[in-house]
């Protein structure tokens, strides 16, 4: 007990000397999320996140198995390479019945949800897949986790750490759906999760410049439709981020073979039927 004080009141201080340098406070969030936040605490917090979601938010979830484990299925390599970078993860993935939302976000715990919107917009099963690679590289970044330390403070994040606050997961879970924190991240972590994303995407087979083609339909798009418009607000894009994912991408030797529709056209077939 005395130990873990101990760290976070000597975190607290680096956030409070660090608070002009971006990178050293970066570095702090990092490092207090990682010792006080447990996977077990993140999976609680996604937990809660869920209920929220469904009771606030009044998500609708899509019920047709053939849908549900395509997308499962698709995810499936991706979170085998996430696995290797961050071990602890139980991943969770939902289907969200909307196909004007153009959007996918994941919380604390694993909880990947996908919009059906996403499936309709893809065109190729990389490009889905490199989606849900860059979302999986926010959980494995901790960066929902990085979130929870700057809404809620350190007294919160301790109380969490100790178990001294019962209520303290729902608290956190409340405000981060309520504070948009779930889908707002800075520019570093945007990045990081490009990154993250095109190497997942590779070591699964997939080309890890689907991601790549996929904002620059969503730009060509120009935002003509409130699905697109939610994506490019919460995951801006622009032509330094793509520059920056294509130089990473040809550096570290990234390949993949399947930039192909696969079963895509069916789901999507299915996905308009209903």
């Amino acid at each position: 007990m005395q130990r873990i004080l101990s760290a976070v009141w000597s975190l607290a201080l680096v956030l409070g000397v660090t608070a002009g340098c971006t990178t050293q406070r970066v570095q702090a969030e990092k490092a207090l999320a990682k010792t006080f936040i447990s996977d077990e605490q993140e999976e609680e917090i996604g937990q809660q996140v869920k209920k929220e979601l469904e009771q606030k938010e009044k998500i609708k979830y899509v019920e047709d198995p053939t849908i549900v484990e395509y997308v499962r299925g698709l995810s499936a390599p991706i979170l085998k390479q996430a696995a290797k970078d961050r071990p602890g993860v139980k991943w969770k993935i939902n289907v969200i019945d909307d196909p004007k939302m153009v959007n996918a976000f994941a919380t604390p715990g694993g909880y990947l949800y996908v919009y059906t919107g996403l499936i309709l917009a893809s065109d190729t099963e990389a490009e889905l897949a490199g989606v849900m690679a860059h979302e999986a590289g926010h959980v494995v970044g901790r960066h929902s986790a990085r979130a929870m330390v700057n809404q809620m403070g350190i007294q919160t994040v301790t109380q969490l750490a100790l178990g001294q606050n019962p209520g303290a997961a729902a608290q956190v879970a409340a405000q981060l759906v309520g504070g948009g924190a779930l889908l707002a991240h800075s520019r570093s972590e945007e990045l990081e999760a490009d990154e993250f994303g095109a190497r997942y995407s590779s070591g699964a087979g997939f080309d890890p410049k689907g991601l790549i083609t996929f904002f620059q339909k969503l730009q060509a798009q120009g935002g003509d439709t409130p699905g697109v418009m939610k994506w490019l607000s919460t995951h801006p894009t622009n032509r330094q981020r793509i520059g920056d994912l294509e130089k990473y991408i040809k550096e570290k030797n990234l390949r993949g073979s399947n930039n192909s529709p696969g079963q895509l056209p069916a789901i999507k077939q299915k996905l308009g039927a209903r």
